[in-house]
């Protein structure tokens, strides 16, 4: 018999995980209470599925099949956005290609952080990954506050510095740094979410 080509994305079981064959996946969730688990033809799609979580993933996917509207979506360019579990919380963000969610990065999670400072952090990473590959793709940003601190080259957070989210705010530190140092010619484009649904990058926890 030919060798399946699926690979099985196992988000809750005895080890969560992507694996290449049914055999190793049902080791995995075989009499597991509530096993959440499926099929993806190719590896990259089970990656993005996995890194999406299972809550996320079905989300993702009523979304899909939804009636929103592709049109006007510039689909050579790069999405970015951010979550945080409480406000402040854990907060991570990331950068994927528009079409496909192939992830680009994905920082985080960082304790004692905000949704706003994510969404301005992952603007930055997205801008300084784009100029390190030399392209002037556009970007897109579902934020409207990230924009603005964009513009002002400045974090504009209400946040206090702590102990717990010292590391944050030095990534904040390096990122106006950048802005200021750097120049940049990629389009930032306003995600429109309630024509297009949620950014591709989006993490499925609102």
């Amino acid at each position: 018999m030919a060798k399946s080509s699926k690979y099985y994305v196992v988000w809750e079981g005895y080890e969560p995980g992507i694996y290449s064959s049914w055999n190793e996946c049902k080791l995995k969730i075989q009499n597991y209470p509530n096993a959440k688990y499926k099929s993806f033809p190719n590896l990259e799609e089970a990656k993005t599925a996995y890194a999406m979580g299972f809550f996320g993933y079905q989300k993702q996917k009523k979304l899909t099949s939804a009636s929103f509207s592709t049109e006007g979506i510039e689909w050579k360019s790069i999405a970015v956005d951010a979550a945080s579990s409480g406000n402040p919380g854990r907060m991570e963000y990331r950068g994927v290609v528009t079409k496909t969610k192939q992830i680009l990065f994905h920082m985080g999670p960082f304790p004692n952080g905000t949704n706003n400072i994510g969404e301005f952090l992952a603007l930055v990473h997205g801008l300084a990954f784009l100029k390190d590959k030399k392209s002037e793709l556009p970007i897109y940003t579902d934020s409207k506050i990230a924009m603005s601190w964009i513009r002002q080259k400045k974090c504009k957070t209400k946040l206090g510095k702590n102990s717990k989210n010292e590391k944050l705010f030095e990534l904040i530190k390096r990122a106006e740094a950048w802005l200021e140092k750097n120049t940049f010619k990629n389009p930032i484009l306003k995600w429109q979410t309630k024509s297009w649904g949620e950014i591709p990058a989006d993490f499925g926890r609102k």
